[in-house]
């Protein structure tokens, strides 16, 4: 029964996702809000709702270590899964504007959940702290959009118009409500078998939230982004991610944190491995995206590569295996390599934009 709820949850939290980004983004558009916006925005913030009806879940029910491992999870998952294997099927082209604003947005928010997190815990003022800046952040693109757009509501290139019945703003709205429904349905079935398997496993709810949660309530930007790559709206594919983790921290754990009855614990363990592994996975996106406003398929197989190897210690940790502390010594003695690595590609980058070498050439 544990597993068919979970299932069960995971459908309804893609299908409420769904009929919440469509109904909002039609509503969007049709009150003149401009494509760019709702891209940024309301898709992805939309296709983040499952984690945040799944945080706000936990958070309700004393289970910090869950809604915080959530959004952590979910964040390493996007940007080395969904990238990865993104770009495994086709080389990611990445927006000027995604390089110059939005990655160092996404870097300076983990860099701000740690700092919250440092002493902890995340406590209601540090939530109400990181909703205000979503706001702040959310007005800044509506104004930049409007100045830079002029304003302009037409649809993206390669998106068909909406059908005749979707043009209403009550059928918009219906949408939107039978979406947040399913979302909240799906979040309540998909916490509680995690709770089932967490207890039948012997693992921590940290533990849960960090694989199984994430990567099911991550779903969502997984078919957003490997969609939009085959469909060749390569940027989109990119920046789904970015804004994505950006909603995660100011806007779920803003809000989690607020509807904690006592704040956010922040496990040892977390502090100690989890967000430094976030955080360097966003930093790890400044040598990709910056120099070569390009994703190579084989850096989103390095991409991937490093998703499986932080799930093997994860899993390793919790189950305190032998293995473990071998495995540590080798993920210590790979991590220069993957630095150095890093470093390369940045500088041959460099080179190559020197010369004028287009991005396409570039790998």
């Amino acid at each position: 029964m544990a597993v068919i709820m979970f299932l069960l949850g995971l459908v309804l939290l893609v299908v409420g996702a769904e009929a919440l980004v469509r109904g909002a983004s039609r509503l969007a558009l049709s009150i003149g809000i401009s494509p760019l916006v709702v891209g940024l925005t309301v898709v992805a913030f939309g296709t983040s709702s499952p984690e945040l009806a799944v945080s706000l879940q936990s958070a309700a029910a004393g289970r910090a270590d869950m809604a915080l491992g959530n959004v952590v999870g979910s964040n390493i998952f996007n940007i080395l899964f969904i990238l990865g294997a993104s770009a495994l099927i086709v080389p990611l082209l990445v927006a000027r504007q995604l390089v110059r604003q939005e990655v160092p947005v996404m870097i300076g928010a983990s860099l701000l959940l740690y700092a919250l997190a440092a002493d902890g815990s995340i406590g209601r003022a540090d939530g109400v702290l990181l909703l205000g800046l979503l706001l702040a952040y959310t007005v800044f693109l509506i104004r930049q959009s409007r100045r830079q757009q002029g304003g302009d509501t037409a649809l993206p290139e390669g998106e068909s118009p909406p059908a005749a019945w979707e043009r209403h703003p009550a059928v918009q709205l219906l949408l939107i409500a039978v979406g947040l429904g399913l979302l909240v349905l799906g979040a309540t079935w998909l916490v509680d078998a995690a709770v089932i398997f967490a207890r039948y496993l012997g693992v921590s709810d940290l533990v849960i939230g960090l694989t199984i949660v994430a990567a099911g309530t991550s779903f969502p930007e997984v078919a957003t982004s490997i969609v939009a790559a085959l469909r060749g709206q390569r940027d989109i594919a990119v920046g789904n991610v970015v804004g994505s983790n950006v909603f995660n921290i100011l806007a779920v754990l803003g809000l989690a944190s607020t509807a904690s009855p006592a704040g956010m614990t922040v496990a040892p363990s977390m502090l100690a491995f989890d967000l430094p592994v976030m955080i360097a996975v966003a930093l790890a996106c400044l040598p990709i995206f910056f120099t070569g406003n390009l994703i190579a398929r084989w850096e989103g197989g390095l991409f991937l590569g490093l998703y499986a190897a932080y799930m093997g210690y994860v899993l390793l940790a919790a189950q305190q295996h032998d293995a473990l502390r071998s495995y540590t010594a080798v993920m210590v003695a790979a991590l220069p390599l993957v630095v150095l690595t890093l470093a390369v590609v940045a500088w041959r980058e460099w080179q190559s934009r020197r010369r004028g070498v287009p991005a396409d050439h570039r790998h």
